[in-house]
């Protein structure tokens, strides 16, 4: 598949961008972060988002969805970086959206995935227990018990998790930590006996949260999926949401690497104007071959979901490792060459930053998906 938009994607595009600008530029994230804002995101602004059919886009009709791909969730999720938009497209829409579809029951699918299609619903998953992205590194237990589970264990950097109505936690039933096999997915509602949740804020003004879990009580129709079979589970819904993040990190440096350029085509330093230094050139002209080679891995990513190709993992890593270095190449380039307003906050350049470095480490980051691609590759 050739990577350029078709009609119909054209036009989702300028929906999106003349959406986003008016209603979601940059300073709405400051709005946000300077009033401390309870919940970190606009719960208005993201149920008009679900009317548009953003926040179903990927999911079937019959769940309240729009019933198209991931190439559209691309472009929505990368005109968002552009402006920085902190809504929950990420937590809700692919990582908790895709484990439901996957493995929840006809019932969860209608009520909780048509939830989250009309903009009600927020759903997050307890992705990571320690300080890095460990997939299969999974310490919190459930003990069998007479019609159920009991759980008890630790979550960290759950996205989006202090206002989830209902969090998706993988669990031990069985192994070691590290061990690919034996972890179980369950579905909890956010005020279950014994869940504690501390919200968290991000250096990029976004929100994760910390879980404690003490003794909390399961049943068994909580399960999602095959006890001890999570992990087939997270595997497609971690590589998803890698590439739609790694869309959301192509708009951030995107942006980033044009305000930077039409920076410098206004800056003057000594009567001239500082984009024609030599040296700033042959920097900026770095950028551009890096901004149009990620585009085009996160693209061809994309594609490949929708494709149903059997190397999405492998460009899940592709996409991610290509978005991250690039994304953190741009944004510090970004800094350096707007001099000292670049380093203050009345500079919102420096929020592209920000945003990049958290993305950075969602999910893994770049060392983590080249060493993953290698693996993949059997080496």
């Amino acid at each position: 598949m050739a990577l350029v938009l078709n009609d119909e994607q054209q036009l989702l595009l300028s929906t999106v961008q003349g959406f986003v600008r008016e209603k979601a530029p940059v300073k709405h994230l400051r709005q946000l972060r300077d009033s401390n804002d309870a919940v970190g995101f606009s719960r208005d602004l993201w149920k008009e988002m679900a009317e548009l059919g953003w926040a179903g886009i990927t999911f079937p009709e019959q769940y309240g969805g729009s019933g198209l791909g991931y190439a559209e969730l691309g472009i929505v999720l990368e005109e968002c970086g552009r402006t920085l938009v902190p809504e929950p497209f990420l937590s809700t829409v692919v990582l908790g959206g895709e484990l439901l579809l996957r493995a929840g029951r006809e019932e969860q699918k209608k009520e909780i995935l048509g939830g989250i299609a009309e903009g009600r619903t927020i759903l997050a998953v307890a992705t990571q227990e320690r300080g890095r992205f460990e997939p299969y590194v999974v310490e919190t237990r459930a003990e069998p018990r007479a019609g159920g589970f009991t759980l008890t264990g630790n979550k960290r950097f759950v996205l989006d998790g202090h206002v989830a109505d209902h969090i998706i936690v993988p669990v031990r039933t069985s192994g070691a930590a590290g061990d690919r096999d034996g972890i179980t997915l369950f579905i909890l509602p956010s005020n279950a006996p014994g869940l504690t949740v501390q919200r968290t804020i991000m250096v990029d003004s976004r929100n994760a949260a910390n879980l404690h879990l003490e003794n909390v009580q399961v049943a068994t129709d909580q399960i999602l999926g095959e006890v001890g079979a999570g992990a087939d589970l997270l595997d497609a819904a971690y590589d998803r949401a890698t590439i739609a993040l790694s869309a959301q990190l192509l708009g951030v440096l995107t942006e980033a690497f044009e305000r930077t350029v039409a920076y410098l085509k206004t800056r003057t330093q000594f009567d001239v104007k500082i984009g024609s230094f030599q040296a700033l050139k042959h920097r900026a002209s770095t950028m551009f071959c890096e901004v149009e080679l990620t585009k085009s891995a996160v693209m061809d990513a994309l594609r490949a979901i929708d494709e149903s190709r059997e190397e999405v993992p492998k460009m899940a890593s592709v996409a991610k490792a290509r978005s991250s270095d690039t994304a953190g190449l741009v944004t510090r380039e970004a800094i350096q060459m707007h001099g000292g307003i670049g380093m203050t906050d009345e500079e919102e350049i420096g929020l592209f930053l920000k945003r990049a470095r958290a993305a950075e480490l969602t999910l893994g980051d770049s060392t983590y998906h080249r060493d993953r691609f290698a693996k993949l590759s059997g080496y």
